[in-house]
C-alpha cells in the first residue's frame, strides 16, 4: 500500500521556475518602458525651463550693462540672478522690476532722493528696516540699502505686499512711489488717484 504522504521532492518545481523567469523579464521590460515613456513627456519641459532661465538672466544683465550702475561686473551678474529669482518668487515679470528700477533710480545704486529714499529701488530707511526684519535680513543701518541684492529683495517684497493690500497693480505702483498711507487717505476721501507715476512706469516698461 502506498503512503498517503509522499516524501519525495514536489514534482515540476524546475519547470515552474523556468516558466516564472520569462514572466519576470517581461514585467521588468514593461516597467522600464513605462518609466522611459513617462520621462519622455517631462524632460522636454525641464530642459527649456533651464534654457529660459539662463536666457532671461542674460537679458537682465544686458539691461544692467546698458546703464551706469556704478557696480562691478561680477556684482551685476549676481544682481541679474537676484532680480530673476526674486521676481519669479513673487510672480513678477523681471522686465516689470527693471522698469521700476529705471524710474526710481535710473539704475544708480548709490542714488538718494530728496526725501531720503536710497538704492536701486529707492526705499525709505524706516520702511526698509521693517522689511528687513520680516525677511530675516540683518539691518546695518541705511548702508544696508546700498547693497544692491538686498535692496532688490526688499523692494520686490514691498511691491508684492502693496499689490496684495490694494489688489490693483496701478494703485500698488503709485503707493510704492507716494506711500500707501497717502493713497489710502485719497481713497477714503474719494479723491482721484494721481496716475502720472503709473503712466511713467508704462513708458519705462515699453523701453526696457
Amino acid at each position: 500500500m502506498e503512503p498517503l504522504i509522499q516524501t519525495g521532492h514536489p514534482p515540476h518545481t524546475a519547470t515552474y521556475k523556468k516558466n516564472r523567469l520569462p514572466l519576470l523579464r517581461i514585467f521588468r521590460k514593461v516597467a522600464l518602458f513605462i518609466v522611459i515613456f513617462t520621462l519622455s513627456f517631462h524632460l522636454p519641459n525641464l530642459i527649456p525651463g533651464f534654457y529660459q532661465r539662463d536666457e532671461t538672466i542674460k537679458d537682465i544683465l544686458g539691461v544692467l550693462e546698458r546703464h551706469p550702475t556704478d557696480l562691478a561686473n561680477v556684482t551685476k551678474e549676481e544682481l541679474a540672478e537676484v532680480i530673476y529669482e526674486e521676481a519669479l518668487r513673487h510672480n513678477h515679470d523681471p522686465k516689470f522690476i527693471l522698469a521700476l528700477i529705471a524710474i526710481e533710480s535710473s539704475f544708480q545704486n548709490w542714488s538718494v532722493s530728496e526725501q531720503g529714499a536710497k538704492g536701486l529701488m529707492q526705499i525709505m530707511p524706516y520702511v526698509a528696516e521693517s522689511l528687513a526684519n520680516e525677511l530675516g535680513i540683518e539691518w546695518s543701518g541705511d548702508q544696508t540699502l546700498f547693497n544692491p541684492c538686498l535692496n532688490i529683495r526688499m523692494g520686490i517684497y514691498y511691491l508684492t505686499q502693496l499689490y496684495k493690500d490694494f489688489n490693483d497693480i496701478r494703485l500698488a505702483l503709485v503707493a510704492y512711489n507716494c506711500g500707501p498711507t497717502y493713497i489710502k487717505g485719497l481713497m477714503e476721501k474719494k479723491k482721484g488717484i494721481p496716475l502720472n507715476y503709473y503712466r511713467k512706469f508704462v513708458t519705462s516698461y515699453q523701453r526696457i
